[in-house]
Parts: C-alpha cells; sequence; structure tokens
C-alpha cells in the first residue's frame, strides 16, 4: 500500500523503471457531451453508444439546440453527438441495463411509446421499439441487472402480476414470463451487481430470505436465490450503490458522511475511504474505482463526526474521487458543483472511459448539464505487488472499533495493544495518514503502542521467498536503542522477521531466524533513515540471500542458510515486539507497511 505519484503517460499497463507498474487513472478533464435540462438517474454503455434516463424533457448537444427527448436518450460516446433513438416514459426513469439488442428501463413510468409499461420495460437498442416484455409492478424499482439469461430488479416491490414479492423479482430475458427466483428482504434494495456466480444486494435491509443479521449487503444465487452464507459484509450503513469484480465487490455507502468500500468475495474489509456527504455511485475501471456522490471531500482519516465532517483533515472532492486498489485516495478530482451531486457511473474498458449523471451543472469549471465524461487515461506509478502480498496497512482505513484493514484481502487486522498511557495519533501524510508512536522516553512507565494481528497461517512463510517493508519517517532526537517497526515472531520460537532501526545512527536493519536456526542473520543499512524526511525500507530474503533496500536501493544483503525456515506461533506486530519494558518502542511515524510471500 504505497503512495502513488501522478504523471502523464501512455494509455496501457506497463512496468517502469525499477519494478514499478504504470496504472491508468482517466483525465480529470471533461469532454464534450449533451446537457440535460433535469435529472439524470441512470447511464449505460453499449459499444460505442451511451443510454440515459432521468426526469428529463430536452437535450442539447455541444454547441447544437435543445432537442426534445422525454426521459430517455441515446448519443455517440465518442463525439457526444445525439442519435435518433427516441423513446419516451411518462415518469422517472430510474435504473437501465443492456443485455444484446435490448435496453432495459425501470423506474415510476406507467407507459413508454405511449403504450402500457408498469415499472419495467425492454427497448430496441437500435429502434427503441418495445420488447413484449410488459408486467404489473406493485411499487417502485431502483436497480436493474442483466445476468445469466435474466433480468434482475431490486426496489421497493410487494408484488409482480399479483404475485408476491420481497423488494427483489426477476425476468427471463428469451421469454420477458416473471421468473421463479425471489429471495426476499425485509425493506429496500437501492443496488445490484453481478460476479463471481452471485447476485449482490445492496440496501437498508436488515434481513434478506429471513436470515437475522444479515443487513444492507448480501449475495444470493442467481438461479435459485438462496443466501450465499460465504459472503458476509455487514457495512455500517445503507448501501446505495455496487458493483463487483473477480476480486470482490465495491459498495458505496450513506449515513453520517459516505464511504466507499472494497470487500473480498468472503465480505472482508479490503479499504475503507470516508466522504463528508452520501457516496451514491461507484464503478471500476482498469483497476481504478470511481465514486460519486453529494461528498464536498474526501476525509483523510475514516473518522469522521456529526453531519460527516472530516474529523482529522479533508481534501477537496467535489463530487467525484478516484481510489486506487489498495484504497489510497488519488489526486484525480474535476470538481462537479450542486447539492445532490452525482447519482450513478458507469464506465466502458473498451473505450478506456467513465460516466456520470446526476443533478450538477459544472464540472471543472466548464458547463455540463447533469451528464459529464472523461476519458483520455493517464498514468501513475503503482509499486508492483508481489503475487503473495499477506499484509497490507496504510492506516487510513478502519472498522468500528478502532482496528486497522488489512488490504491484502486477506483479513489481517491490526488492533491497537498500549500501557502507561500510550495512544494512536495520526501524521497527516500526502491524501492519508500515518501513525506516529510514543516519543523517547526511559524507564518502567513509559507510554507504549504496539499494532497487532493474531498469528496466521498467511503471515508464515517458511521457506519461501519473503519480502517485507514499510514507510518510515524518524529524526535524530527519536533514534535509539534498538527500534522495531515490524516483527513476526522470535529467534528462539519458531524463527522471526524483522526490520528495525538500530542506535542513535538510526540505520535499519532486516533481521531473520529460523525454526531450527535461532541465529539472527541481520542485513544492515549503510544509510542513515533519521533526517526527518520519510524513506521506504524492504526487506527481501531470496533462497539464501537477505538483502534490505532503503528508498529502492539495495543497502546490504547477507548469506543466510537455504532452508532457513520461519514457522512461529506469534502474533505480528508494528512499532514494537510487545508492550513490556523492553519492547524495543519504535518513536517514530509508520506508514504503507506490507508483507508479500511467494
Amino acid at each position: 500500500m504505497v503512495r502513488r505519484t501522478l504523471i502523464v503517460g501512455v494509455a496501457t499497463v506497463v512496468v517502469a523503471a525499477g519494478g514499478a507498474a504504470l496504472a491508468e487513472v482517466v483525465s480529470p478533464d471533461p469532454v464534450a457531451s449533451p446537457s440535460f435540462n433535469g435529472p439524470v438517474y441512470a447511464v449505460a454503455y453499449r459499444g460505442d453508444t451511451v443510454y440515459v434516463g432521468g426526469n428529463f424533457t430536452s437535450v442539447a448537444a455541444t454547441g447544437s439546440k435543445a432537442v426534445a427527448r422525454t426521459r430517455l436518450a441515446a448519443f455517440d460516446a465518442r463525439t457526444g453527438a445525439l442519435l435518433p433513438w427516441n423513446p419516451s416514459a411518462d415518469a422517472n426513469v430510474r435504473a437501465l441495463a443492456v443485455d444484446g439488442d435490448v435496453v432495459y428501463a425501470a423506474g415510476d413510468f406507467d407507459a413508454v411509446n405511449g403504450e402500457p409499461r408498469d415499472a419495467v420495460a425492454g427497448l430496441g437498442a437500435a429502434d427503441a421499439k418495445l420488447t413484449p416484455l410488459r408486467h404489473t409492478v406493485l411499487g417502485q424499482p431502483n436497480a436493474l441487472v442483466a445476468h445469466q439469461g435474466r433480468l434482475y430488479v431490486g426496489g421497493r416491490i410487494t408484488a409482480v402480476d399479483g404475485v408476491p414479492r420481497s423488494n427483489l423479482a426477476a425476468f427471463t430475458l428469451a421469454t420477458g414470463a416473471l421468473d421463479p427466483w425471489a429471495p426476499t428482504t425485509d425493506d429496500t434494495v437501492n443496488a445490484l451487481a453481478a460476479a463471481n456466480n452471485r447476485i449482490y444486494l445492496g440496501g437498508r435491509f436488515h434481513r434478506t430470505n429471513g436470515v437475522s443479521s444479515t443487513l444492507r449487503l448480501t449475495a444470493v444465487d442467481p438461479a435459485t436465490g438462496v443466501l450465499d452464507r460465504g459472503f458476509v459484509a455487514k457495512p455500517v450503513s445503507q448501501v446505495f450503490a455496487l458493483t463487483a469484480d473477480q476480486t470482490g465487490v465495491y459498495a458505496a455507502l450513506g449515513g453520517l458522511g459516505g464511504r466507499a468500500v472494497a470487500y473480498t468475495p468472503a465480505g472482508a474489509t479490503r479499504w475503507t475511504r470516508v466522504f463528508d456527504g452520501d457516496a451514491q455511485a461507484i464503478a471500476v475501471l482498469a483497476g481504478i474505482t470511481y465514486v460519486g456522490g453529494h461528498f464536498d471531500k474526501a476525509c483523510t482519516t475514516t473518522n469522521n463526526g456529526i453531519k460527516g465532517v472530516c474529523t482529522d483533515g479533508s481534501v477537496v472532492r467535489g463530487k467525484l474521487a478516484a481510489i486506487d486498489s489498495q484504497g489510497n485516495l488519488l489526486d484525480w478530482s474535476p470538481q462537479a458543483n450542486g447539492v445532490a451531486g452525482t447519482r450513478q457511473l458507469a464506465t466502458s474498458a473498451t473505450l478506456g472511459a467513465i460516466s456520470a449523471v446526476g443533478d450538477f451543472t459544472t464540472v471543472g469549471g466548464v458547463t455540463r448539464k447533469r451528464y459529464v465524461s472523461f476519458t483520455g487515461a493517464r498514468s501513475f506509478v503503482e509499486k508492483k505487488e508481489a503475487a503473495g502480498q499477506v499484509a497490507a496497512y496504510n492506516f487510513d482505513t478502519t472498522v468500528a472499533d478502532g482496528t486497522f484493514d488489512d488490504g491484502s484481502g486477506r483479513g489481517n487486522l491490526l488492533r491497537a495493544v498500549v500501557r502507561n498511557g500510550g495512544k494512536i495519533t495520526f501524521a497527516k501524510r500526502g491524501n492519508g495518514q500515518a501513525i506516529t508512536f510514543p516519543g523517547k522516553c526511559t524507564g518502567a512507565t513509559c507510554p507504549r503502542l504496539v499494532l497487532q494481528a493474531a498469528d496466521s497461517p498467511d503471515l508464515n512463510p517458511g521457506s519461501r521467498p519473503l519480502r517485507y517493508g514499510a514507510a518510515v519517517l524518524l529524526t535524530a532526537a527519536e533514534a535509539g536503542g534498538g527500534e522495531n517497526v515490524l516483527q513476526k515472531g522470535y529467534a528462539n520460537g519458531g524463527g522471526q522477521y524483522k526490520l528495525q532501526v538500530d542506535g542513535v545512527s538510526g540505520k535499519p536493519s532486516c533481521g531473520i531466524s529460523g525454526k531450527t536456526d535461532t541465529t539472527v542473520h541481520i542485513a544492515r543499512s549503510r544509510q542513515s533513515i533519521a533526517d526527518g524526511t520519510w524513506h521506504t525500507i524492504e526487506c527481501r530474503r531470496t533462497g539464501p540471500t537477505l538483502s534490505i533496500l532503503v528508498d529502492d536501493q539495495i543497502q546490504a544483503s547477507v548469506a543466510i542458510p537455504e532452508g532457513l525456515s520461519v514457522e512461529s506461533a506469534q502474533p505480528f506486530s508494528l512499532g514494537g515486539k510487545g508492550v513490556g519494558v523492553d519492547n524495543d518502542q519504535f518513536h517514530g511515524s509508520l506508514d504503507d507497511a506490507w508483507v508479500s510471500i511467494g
């Protein structure tokens, strides 16, 4: 979880000098696009075409006069030119989905193209002609997703064609008939997503299929509707939007302020970002998560107070923000205006584009009434991850009890252990924060703070390749003795691996010992890091060699037994090896700690 630097580059994922990968984020500069005279609630791509739905009655392409379009419209994604596709709905269109040659719409309408269509309709993607899909829906649909031959609908629904349904329903795409699929929730469903042979449900419900504590975000089988008990997420507030891929599911949450949260396929939290207003839209493109809502700022930590105000600092992010694959807030900040802000996002991998819709009227200081699109990928340096990352902490995200999320997705949460008044304090770093440990002190009553994750097989490398490290800030006045940055295990208890800063010289070292070889092999840097500036330190064990790197430069290497194996039952610690008198307390600031095995 290493901080990124934004650079302009080619629009492909490549490897830069020094092994750093270049990832992509779209340009913050809006491209030419049409304007709408009323709110736009839904957007979807199909090839080079963008379809939108909402509560508008006219559309004006760039430099052209307004043309009548009644709550549904389509235009060229590349040029912004309005297309002749011109269906009409007699009330709000709240959701869109595309499958093959059909565009599906859901909302408050009773008629489409002047013909009866209650809340759900299918339209030809080219000619806007109605399909035979026609039903009577009691309630209000909020979300659609087409997947594996079905059209799934979520909202506040009690019946379809007189058949009871509890906020969820599905239709067979081949025939348009009501499908037997009928899971239930006890309150509104706001969002749906399909991936990993699941249909993810998001909303403000507390029970799914009558099961207690299945609240706000759950997954069900796409064919049977049976609750998938292998996914347990339990977000802290109402879910407004979802997107999903093979790595898991991403949720936009409301509440006191808003949150964007990435979950693993099992429901463990990978990362969390907090805003000063609801997050209402979320989408992923090329590994970057884009978030929209009615927020004005992104919090530098996950702490916010009354009315969502960021309590530990913030950066401006007007209605739109971007987050990298490890939860770091990016500099991307197009700045949209308005109160309600962004209501939905859609992406096109083929075009490398993202569309946002809502109630804004300007973006980046230029007129973009209720629709905006971004393309022109820019690249930024992202540290290339080892295949076996097992722990990663950027200290920007916590959960309710003050633990720190594990960005690797392995669930190795860090918890604070304190003695003698030791406490967690933060230092701002980039768009996020770092942990600051207690200052230098001598004696049994000194404040102590250690962050620990419980022992896990994931954290024991055995004899496999091992890399671990952190970003460290230490002054000359803070250096002294042996200050422990990262440690797993002890020399006489199954082996250990550790990173520490040695003595007043402030030179870091990497140490490793084995289950049977209790000798601690040490690679010590020739360079001091106790200069009051941030440095990255990495320890690297490959076969018979242990190396230490400072700021990506190898400082020293030592030989170790090739078969040396670390198999410790001790917890994983940051900032000290424990909270006893001789805990080797670290006294500086720490960020972006990580471990990779394999």
